[in-house]
């Protein structure tokens, strides 16, 4: 049966219709889905911690945002300012400005400015700029547009820029134009992080020209001193370029104070691989003890992400910490987002990293089961498979799958005594509230029943246990006991998830293998998921047969056992990651063995929640009793529905 979710996406996708319960889609459904033609790669096993083979023909092609902007594609706008002083009621008296772009200068921009106030006389000196040059010149409201007009779009670059671009944020703010945050190249941070000083006396714009011999001396003018301050610029990309600075982002972090000890260490990035994968930070212990991994993560650029670790773009305690720590860095190239990230997961269940905060409890999930009893009660477990009967959940925690199971057993009436039934019973607090249908009292009950209808919420269909909940949330609501009922309808929502987060992983655990793909720009990338693991991954090139390549994965993908109690092969994280997966545009399902759905009724939204809800309600003296969707948005016990 097809039904909503990862079902219902490849009904469309891959354009099949309900089959019955052993579907296999092969060459002639596999030929039409990719009629464009999958390329031949290379098979190459996995190694290490984690079992899925990688399949590996070429490196994904990384984004723009991993590989950064080259820095011969970026343009540049040199600024330089004078102004009548330092302070804050200082004024800008002439702004010069080169406009440049892989080393070729693209315009020049120079212009007085007519302050309000007389220049003083020491800065006439130092510039040469007098009043009487200025009083013919424009103010700086009618510099500001084409001023914004000339530096739009570039990456600000000046000398001791926190003086010449906290002028112009100023001027920017008193005329009311809006400052655009542009990328800012500082060269005496930039200089100060590069030359020694051994080789520099100081950091001035006129030793530095010295330095670089630039074609325009500095002389205290605006258009003079931006010139001289290209020819720096261009100098110093020349010295930080054998460092392995490229891009904008990594001239933008030398110009950042990093401590050496950790700059150094980013040699340790140059060998790993530019694709996409998994890394992690380990450090060596003494002999014959494995090295401690300290942190797991994955990116879709390896080396650029680690690169990212040994700049000033991390700021993380954390990571600073762990980066002084770790003696090395290691890395696995994966042929798939996906892979990669359950290669991650896979890691850090093994190793728990203790720079790691998420997913290092990953078997830390509980289950709600019925007892093995004459009279079945809800029972709290962390290991599914110790009960025989079918687990409920997971939950994230043990307090919510124990209010879950107060919930269910409430709704239907099941006992909630530990104890076995004694043949003279007192009856319990439970009982006399309604809450309890208790067998104890009243052999007669059919109280399997109850259990079958339990069941059934816990495992298909929940909609005789949301009319149950809608009915208690409206009798508190009532009963104007609005703070019972919003916590009541919390604990009503965390009981349907439970039951449609089963329904997705035992669909998924049911099936012996599914293989499923999803083009990723020129490359299809193929996965091999068996009883909810994923078993093997790879990618195609679009172009030809792909049928030696998918039997390639097959072949040499994991061999996966059927887990117990129904569940996934696997980490509960790394089902839902898988599952994920499937449920994104675009995957295309190539072949199934075994039947893949989902329960017809095994979910029920949050809206449809609260439409039963107000159903549900039962007003003293109300005229008709008519209730819509508009009930629950005039009851403030329904707004957290």
């Amino acid at each position: 049966m097809w039904s909503s979710g990862a079902g219902q996406l490849f009904r469309e996708n891959a354009h099949t219709s309900a089959r019955p319960s052993s579907i296999s889609v092969r060459a002639t459904a596999l030929t039409r889905l990719f009629s464009i033609g999958l390329a031949h790669v290379q098979h190459i096993l996995s190694q290490g911690v984690s079992t899925v083979p990688i399949m590996s023909a070429a490196p994904l092609q990384p984004s723009f945002d991993d590989l950064g902007t080259p820095l011969p594609d970026v343009t540049f706008c040199v600024v330089d300012l004078e102004t009548t002083g330092t302070g804050d009621n200082a004024q800008i008296t002439e702004i010069g400005a080169v406009k440049v772009c892989g080393g070729h200068v693209e315009g020049e921009f120079q212009t007085l400015v007519r302050p309000s106030e007389p220049i003083p006389a020491s800065v006439q000196v130092l510039t040469g700029i007098t009043d009487t040059m200025v009083r013919p010149a424009p103010p700086l409201d009618a510099v500001l547009p084409s001023w914004s007009e000339f530096s739009r779009g570039t990456v600000l670059v000046a000398h001791n820029a926190r003086f010449d671009v906290g002028f112009l944020k100023r001027a920017y703010a008193e005329h009311d134009y809006s400052w655009e945050n542009p990328a800012v190249v500082d060269t005496l941070a930039l200089a100060r992080s590069v030359l020694p000083r051994d080789e520099v006396r100081n950091y001035r714009l006129g030793t530095l020209s010295q330095l670089f011999r630039t074609t325009t001396t500095p002389s205290h003018r605006a258009l003079a001193d931006a010139r001289a301050t290209v020819d720096v610029l261009h100098g110093l990309i020349e010295r930080v370029g054998n460092l392995g600075v490229t891009t904008l982002e990594d001239l933008l972090e030398m110009t950042h104070r990093v401590p050496q000890a950790r700059r150094r260490r980013r040699v340790w990035a140059k060998g790993l691989p530019e694709g996409p994968g998994v890394y992690w930070f380990c450090l060596d212990k003494p002999a014959p003890s494995p090295p401690e991994v300290l942190y797991v993560g994955t990116s879709v650029n390896i080396r650029r992400r680690v690169s990212q670790y040994f700049t000033a773009s991390e700021t993380r305690r954390r990571m600073d910490e762990m980066v002084r720590v770790a003696t090395g860095v290691k890395a696995r190239e994966c042929s798939t987002r996906l892979e990669a990230g359950v290669r991650e997961l896979r890691l850090i269940d093994a190793h728990r990293p203790r720079y790691n905060r998420r997913s290092r409890r990953q078997g830390s999930v509980w289950w709600v089961t019925l007892t093995d009893e004459a009279h079945p009660r809800p029972s709290v477990m962390q290991r599914a498979h110790r009960g025989s009967q079918p687990p409920w959940g997971p939950f994230t925690s043990r307090r919510a799958a124990t209010r879950a199971a107060i919930v269910l057993a409430e709704a239907f009436g099941l006992r909630q005594c530990s104890g076995s039934l004694s043949r003279h019973p007192d009856g319990c607090p439970l009982a006399e509230m309604g809450r309890c249908s208790a067998p104890c009292l009243n052999p007669a009950t059919d109280y399997s029943a109850i259990v079958d209808r339990t069941r059934t919420a816990m495992t298909s269909d929940v909609r005789d246990l949301t009319d149950r909940l809608a009915e208690r949330i409206a009798h508190l609501s009532d009963a104007e006991r609005f703070e019972e009922a919003a916590e009541y309808t919390e604990d009503a929502r965390e009981a349907l998830r439970a039951t449609r987060r089963r329904a997705r992983l035992t669909s998924l655990a049911s099936c012996r293998q599914i293989v499923a793909a999803r083009r990723e720009g020129a490359f299809w990338e193929i996965h091999v998921v068996r009883h909810g693991r994923l078993a093997g991954a790879g990618r195609c090139r679009t172009g030809t047969d792909p049928m030696p390549t998918i039997d390639a994965i097959c072949a040499t993908a994991e061999s996966v056992a059927p887990p117990p109690a129904g569940l996934p092969a696997c980490t509960i994280e790394e089902a839902e990651l898988v599952a994920s997966w499937f449920e994104e545009p675009g995957v295309r399902l190539v072949d199934i063995t075994g039947e893949w759905s989902w329960p017809a009724h095994c979910w029920m939204s949050t809206e449809e929640l609260a439409v039963r809800v107000a159903a549900s309600h039962h007003p003293g003296d109300d005229e008709g009793g008519e209730t819509d969707r508009e009930d629950c948005q005039s009851r403030p016990e329904l707004a957290t529905v």
